[in-house]
């Protein structure tokens, strides 16, 4: 039996492999459906070129070192836990090893003549080196545990593969699984033993632009967020510099790395009756950034505009649209100085008109008659002054200062609590007597100028649109229209918008103006007082020459009309 080529000894129960040495032009070997544990015994068959050893006991590939001629190698439903010891068959054309154990696919090195590999039913997970076979036409990996595209990132380099089966694992439960394989392997003829049409195709290259704009969106989020976080982060070390030259209260914390997220100021939840606003490090999909630069930000999240840094309050001034201004309710001031925010708020409303809350997290209002500046917002519903930044907020009048002079606008809330009548009525016991002394010496004419401007705000509520909104009936109207025009003594607890900007300089030149005008304004009335002094002295001494005067040239009628018409003459 020397020459002996082909041998079939399948389903029989062989366990060892022996006496088969003298075989030397052995080409096709089937001990397919035995019992056999061990590849040792075909070391010797130099000129095999398939060798069938499915369905064995195989826990090891190994004792091909002489089979350099092989061209199928089949394996299949064994036992064997990984892929080794094969490099050297440079011949390989099939290798089937479905049906094992295997977990990874790694160790195809040198099978250069390989085109077809078959791994269905094993426990593999990660996928590599299928790149580096060249000749690879068909890959079947069904019924593995792979689960991510990114386990099979190396099948995208592969210029010889055309058929491909993923089915049976689990990422192929995942939504545009087909048009994802397509995108990474492009000579792909079939999949799943199914095949690839243009329509496939087609939708590969839609999905596959729509992830490389998801890809982009998402690398300009990170680097906006970068950007956001560092504005916010500058602008709370500009406010601490502020702070540390003005003296304020210590906050709670320094601020090295300042992330807005560790404010209870920006938490969904209540903290001691402050109501609470979203962290700015966690915007909702929404947020439109208005102005944002190194120092300062500008956002718009829904219905909130949130403000960082003296730089943001730019965006009030920018062109609003009706319908987005309109959808503005609440305005976030932090890491701004309050006096800088006081000539924005008559803007404000007549920017935002369906405004109803304002919070101001660290803006420095430390005196009562600044929240006095709050009336010129004409009509709020909610204010939350939150005490980390604002020293106001420790006085124990405060709220009831506030009540006072914001209740009349239709004031709710405050930090979160409603305001009650009993409130009203304690605030009215302690600053309205203040109030109506204030009246009874303040000048009339200023007086006279604080009820001139209550009526014209009155008037202008009723006569513009703003006033008829829908659904309101006339006495509707002329209760809100009254919210407008406030007490005298109320009023008079004002705290004056200065120009920031207005130098000392400025300041002095008018000053100086001022007192220049006053000087001679008082010499004149001196002056005006003196001649009046004067003339009384000597008027009844002037009476007295002009009476004889009169009398002594009326004496002769007839003289005095000559001398009359000689007069008239003379004129003409």
């Amino acid at each position: 039996m020397d020459g002996l080529q082909l041998l079939n000894l399948q389903h029989n129960v062989i366990t060892m492999i022996q006496h088969l040495s003298y075989l030397q032009h052995l080409v096709f070997l089937n001990l397919y459906d035995n019992h056999i544990s061990e590849m040792t015994g075909i070391e010797a068959l130099s000129s095999l070129r398939i060798l069938m050893l499915g369905k064995n006991r195989i826990h090891k590939i190994c004792c091909l070192e002489s089979l350099s001629k092989l061209n199928i190698l089949d394996l299949h439903d064994n036992q064997i836990g990984r892929i080794e010891n094969m490099s050297h068959l440079g011949e390989l054309r099939v290798l089937n090893l479905a049906g094992n154990s295997i977990s990874r696919v790694e160790k195809l090195q040198g099978l250069d003549c390989l085109t077809e590999l078959n791994l269905r039913h094993n426990c593999i997970s990660v996928v590599t080196e299928v790149d580096r076979l060249p000749c690879l036409q068909r890959l079947f990996l069904s019924c593995n545990n792979i689960t991510s595209f990114d386990q099979l990132a190396c099948l995208g380099e592969s210029r010889s593969l055309s058929e491909l089966t993923l089915d049976g694992n689990p990422v192929a439960l995942e939504t545009w699984y087909k048009q994802a394989v397509l995108r990474c392997v492009l000579h792909l003829r079939q999949l799943d033993m199914k095949r690839i049409t243009d329509e496939d195709r087609r939708m590969a290259g839609v999905q596959a632009r729509k992830e490389e704009e998801k890809k982009r969106e998402s690398h300009k989020q990170t680097i906006h967020k970068e950007k956001r976080r560092l504005a916010i982060r500058n602008a709370a070390q500009q406010w601490e510099g502020v702070r540390a030259c003005l003296e304020l209260p210590p906050t709670n914390g320094a601020k090295e790395e300042v992330s807005p997220e560790n404010s209870p100021a920006h938490s969904p939840a209540q903290t001691n009756g402050l109501a609470q606003e979203p962290s700015p490090d966690e915007p909702s999909g929404s947020v439109q950034s208005l102005s944002l630069s190194d120092s300062h930000l500008a956002e718009l999240d829904g219905d909130t505009l949130r403000l960082f840094g003296l730089g943001a309050l730019e965006a009030l001034e920018r062109g609003w649209g009706v319908q987005t201004a309109g959808a503005v309710t609440v305005i976030t001031f932090r890491y701004i100085n309050f006096d800088a925010i006081v000539p924005t708020l008559p803007r404000i409303r007549v920017k935002f008109p369906n405004l109803s809350h304002l919070i101001f997290l660290e803006t420095n209002i430390s005196r009562l008659p600044q929240l006095a500046a709050l009336a010129q917002v004409r009509r709020l519903d909610q204010l939350t002054i939150h005490p980390e930044g604002n020293p106001v907020v420790s006085l124990a009048l405060w709220r009831s200062f506030v009540i006072y002079r914001l209740h009349h606008f239709n004031l709710q809330r405050i930090n979160g609590q409603e305001v009650t009548m009993n409130d009203v009525i304690a605030a009215e016991r302690v600053f309205g007597t203040l109030g109506h002394i204030a009246a009874t010496e303040t000048p009339r004419c200023r007086l006279l100028l604080l009820l001139e401007e209550s009526r014209k705000r009155q008037l202008q509520f009723l006569l513009e649109g703003r006033g008829r909104r829908a659904g309101l009936s006339p006495e509707e109207l002329r209760d809100n229209g009254k919210l407008l025009g406030e007490g005298l003594s109320r009023a008079l607890f004002n705290y004056p918008s200065r120009d920031c900007s207005e130098g000392t300089v400025e300041s002095s030149e008018r000053a100086a103006m001022i007192e220049q005008y006053l000087q001679e304004l008082v010499q004149r009335a001196s002056d005006t007082n003196l001649k009046g002094e004067a003339l009384h002295k000597l008027w009844p001494s002037m009476f007295a020459e002009m009476v004889r005067d009169c009398v002594l040239e009326m004496r002769d009628q007839a003289a005095f009309r000559q001398a009359s018409l000689a007069k008239l003459s003379e004129t003409k």
